[in-house]
Order: structure tokens, then sequence, then C-alpha cells
């Protein structure tokens, strides 16, 4: 059985997206769904790695004005 534990939602131009902190049997996770139009997709990351996804963004968002398209 899956529990909510948080929730948030932000909206980036025409997308939707939902991060959804949740618990299960198998431990915490982070539930991230993006929808545009209807149209849903969702990764899941464990809650293990959410440092690590976390320093992965930072440093996407560091790069954001070298090239990116900033």
């Amino acid at each position: 059985m899956e529990c909510r534990l948080a929730t948030e939602c932000i909206q980036v131009e025409r997308k939707q997206f939902h991060f959804d902190l949740g618990e299960n049997p198998q431990g915490r996770f982070l539930k991230i769904t993006e929808d545009v139009n209807g149209r849903r997709d969702a990764i899941i990351i464990p809650a293990t790695g959410l440092e690590a996804f976390r320093s992965a963004l930072d440093t996407m968002i560091a790069q954001r004005g070298h090239g990116l398209g900033a």
C-alpha cells in the first residue's frame, strides 16, 4: 500500500509537474509526473538517491547560462 506524504505542483510553460513524496513497503520515494495536455509521464526516485538527483540537477542549473539556451 502506498502512502502520499507531501505534494507540490508547478507550471512551466505548457507543462504541469507534480512532485509527490510517498512511502510504500519498499521505502520512501519521490515521484515526478509531467502532465502535458492530459498525457502523463512519471519517474520514481528512491529516497536513497535524492541527494545524488539534487546534485545532478544543481549542476544542470549552474550550466544553464553556458550554452543551454538561458
